[in-house]
């Protein structure tokens, strides 16, 4: 019976920290799990703006960013793993995603995983998207693999992070696709009006739908687009944010209208793929104004875990990840990704 001890770190769109999951793997007749011990690390004022304008960096300077930004990953994981007296078999680290365009045949997760090693000593399993891009694929998302041998009691998950995604049990096979943009977004403008963060969605309770930018937001390209679809920052920069600065409205306005119309498209995904039992993790459940909005539009029975869920399962996932690729079996499946054929993807360094 195999047992794996993994540490899973991710690093999310939202930029809120990186987080580290200590976790435990099982195979029997099917993977269990145990999340044993977490931390979010919170990013500097200065890290977050690096990390957040890092597209904008030139080659030579992102190489350099990609090299030290794996260093840090290494320090603060020997740091977590020394404060519980850990000893995990292996690292599986999903990095910081700068560059998404799969359409180009592009993507980019900085934080080397040589470097990862070399401060930590434990092998390293990271690079989890480049390898299904090669493949005709979108790269993501690469949770719903895990959704499926971790948590097939429910027919549908759905993360509330940076983007929102899908993944659900259609038709007998695998699907998944990005929804929306979700706290990319509402903490961009969070920040403006002074907070790191909507907590609750309170700011955006206490302002009114805005009827013009609700009906222009609904007329989005992307969200007429079939599946397998994915997002990223530069897609937000480029056409979301300069559409919600066409409207001289309050802030709060701004925030209520979006997260009605992210409300809106979410419930929409939802009832596409007729889910039944919903598990809702990601930053965003705890935003009780979006959940409202969501349960308004639907009748699935959608559930929040517990806090080490809702803030973990990211990171859980990557840790089945690699060992998935550490195990050389399946980690990403062409039926959520568009790919030419499952496989296996990461890159492993101290093997």
């Amino acid at each position: 019976m195999p047992v794996y001890k993994v540490l899973g770190v991710m690093s999310g769109t939202s930029l809120d920290g990186m987080d580290i999951a200590y976790c435990e793997l099982v195979k029997e007749e099917k993977w269990t799990y145990k999340i044993l011990s977490t931390a979010t690390i919170p990013y500097s004022e200065k890290r977050c703006n690096i990390l957040k304008n890092a597209y904008l960096l030139n080659g030579q300077e992102l190489v350099a960013l990609n090299h030290k930004y794996g260093k840090y990953i290494g320090e603060e994981c020997r740091k977590f793993i020394k404060e519980h007296r850990l000893n995990p078999d292996m690292i599986s680290s999903h990095g910081h995603t700068v560059f998404h365009q799969p359409q180009k045949g592009c993507t980019l997760q900085i934080g080397h995983g040589a470097h990862i090693y070399a401060e930590t000593g434990i092998p390293v399993i990271c690079d989890f998207r480049t390898q299904d891009v090669a493949f005709g694929g979108q790269g993501a998302p690469l949770v719903p693999i895990g959704d499926s041998l971790l948590f097939s009691e429910f027919d549908s998950c759905i993360n509330l992070g940076g983007f929102a995604n899908i993944s659900a049990q259609f038709n007998n096979k695998r699907i998944a696709w990005d929804i929306c943009a979700v706290n990319v977004v509402l903490n961009h403008y969070a920040v403006l009006s002074g907070k790191p963060f909507d907590d609750g969605g309170t700011i955006a309770r206490g302002g009114q739908l805005h009827e013009d930018l609700f009906q222009d937001l609904g007329k989005i390209g992307f969200y007429s687009e079939l599946p397998p679809k994915s997002l990223g920052i530069e897609w937000v920069q480029q056409h979301l944010i300069h559409l919600l600065e066409k409207y001289s409205i309050p802030m709060e306005d701004v925030l209520h209208t979006y997260v009605c119309h992210i409300g809106e498209i979410i419930a929409m995904a939802i009832n596409k793929v007729e889910a039944k039992k919903v598990l809702v993790t990601g930053g965003g459940a705890y935003n009780d104004f979006l959940m409202e909005k969501i349960k308004a539009k639907t009748d699935a029975d959608i559930s929040v875990p517990d806090d080490a869920l809702v803030q973990y399962k990211e990171s859980l996932i990557f840790a089945l990840l690699g060992v998935l690729k550490w195990s050389g079996e399946i980690n990403v499946l062409s039926s959520v990704t568009g790919a030419r054929k499952d496989h296996s993807s990461g890159i492993i360094y101290g093997r």
